[in-house]
């Protein structure tokens, strides 16, 4: 995965695994599922590389990026940070298109429910993390994530993103995973 294009950023700063980053606008190809949260990354991949491999009109090929992210779906208005759903649930999962692409010139996808989604620019602070992606790991992650926003007095704007770069057969210390948190406007 580290030949794929992924999306360019501008550090702000950096304490141990954690980094606060500005991230350009982009365009997502995202697709809900749902289930258990390594089902629903399974199936959700599945159906975007479907896509980009040429489930298109006119059955284009998109270069393949990384990371794949996952994000729990909320139906009501966030009030303070979740820690990621357990048993189950509704997940967004995408692909962030080549930056070569517009909404304009992107293919429209032939699945209905593949859709593509303009992401303006905005700030995140991540974790990043080698291994297993196992719920109690990720858990852990989110909560220390947390926290250092919360020291830092940065206000979370949205759900936990989790966001894999190497594929599953991977062995997993050579694994690349991060963990982000959208953060409001200063």
């Amino acid at each position: 995965m580290s030949r794929v294009e992924q999306p360019a950023y501008r550090l702000i700063s950096s304490q141990g695994s954690i980094e606060l980053r500005e991230y350009d606008a982009m365009i997502l190809a995202q697709v809900e599922v749902q289930g258990e949260r390594k089902a629903a990354i399974n199936e959700g991949f599945r159906l975007i590389a479907a896509y980009i491999f040429g489930a298109n009109e006119p059955n284009a090929t998109i270069s393949m990026t990384a990371p794949v992210q996952q994000q729990a779906k909320r139906t009501i208005a966030m009030t303070a940070p979740v820690t990621q759903q357990a048993d189950g649930g509704n997940w967004i999962v995408s692909f962030v298109m080549p930056k070569n692409w517009t909404m304009e010139t992107l293919p429209a996808p032939k699945d209905e429910r593949i859709k593509l989604v303009p992401v303006p620019a905005r700030r995140m602070v991540a974790i990043r993390f080698s291994g297993t992606a196992a719920d109690k790991l990720i858990a852990g992650k989110i909560t220390a994530l947390t926290k250092y926003a919360a020291d830092q007095e940065l206000r979370i704007t949205g759900e936990p993103v989790l966001a894999f770069y190497t594929p599953p057969w991977t062995l997993p210390f050579l694994r690349r995973n991060e963990i982000m948190l959208e953060i409001a406007p200063a």
